[in-house]
């Protein structure tokens, strides 16, 4: 099977904000994955605000557009499946795409992946975050979680964040949040039918998030 790649750039009052952490995120998964670096890339602008989804391979890339989608509060479940390391956003998502058809199922919008040990990795479409001691936190990378552009958006804009391990459990009295690079930084209303409270620290993070 030929290796794809996706990036989907958010268009925003006519330009793509977040573009430069797209390309960087491209390179780096394109080096690692033996696939060519694509070297004319038009920067993606003007028009509605809209997603520009990109799939790049050895074949070179296709582009395509959608819309983008609800920035309501997201409801998530903790998912039945084992999350599996996703270093690279690849077109292979079988494991996310199930996850997400469960929690849909059950009524929710999106499931919370955990390792075997039952630590926090990522939802289906979704970085997770949450506020722990004063300090913004994320799992960390060795669990294999997706390094998505909007947890590089963060980090520029808070000063880094504190790589940490937490469970579901946890996350309710951390007042987690999730965030992508197409939607930004949304509450989580509930896990696990559990309200999670919003933080002010998390609505002065939206209020910056978008260049």
């Amino acid at each position: 099977m030929t290796t794809q790649l996706i990036e989907t750039v958010r268009i925003r009052n006519g330009a793509a904000p977040l573009w430069y952490l797209h390309l960087r995120r491209l390179a780096t998964s394109c080096r690692a994955l033996g696939v060519p670096i694509p070297t004319d890339l038009p920067t993606p602008e003007g028009g509605n605000d809209r997603v520009h989804r990109l799939l790049v391979s050895r074949r070179g890339v296709v582009a395509g557009e959608r819309p983008v989608g609800s920035t309501a509060p997201v409801r998530l479940v903790t998912s039945k499946l084992v999350h599996r390391p996703y270093p690279h956003k690849v077109v292979d998502r079988e494991r996310f795409d199930r996850a997400l058809a469960d929690a849909k199922e059950a009524g929710a919008d999106d499931a919370l992946l955990l390792t075997v040990g039952g630590q926090v990795t990522e939802t289906a479409i979704w970085s997770v975050l949450w506020w722990e001691d004063g300090k913004l936190c994320a799992p960390p990378f060795e669990l294999g979680v997706l390094p998505g552009v909007a947890r590089a958006r963060l980090e520029e804009i808070a000063g880094g964040i504190e790589e940490r391990k937490a469970t579901p459990d946890q996350l309710p009295a951390f007042s987690a949040f999730v965030a992508n690079a197409v939607r930004g930084i949304v509450p989580v209303a509930s896990l696990d039918g559990k309200a999670v409270s919003l933080s002010p620290q998390t609505e002065a993070l939206a209020a910056h998030f978008w260049p």
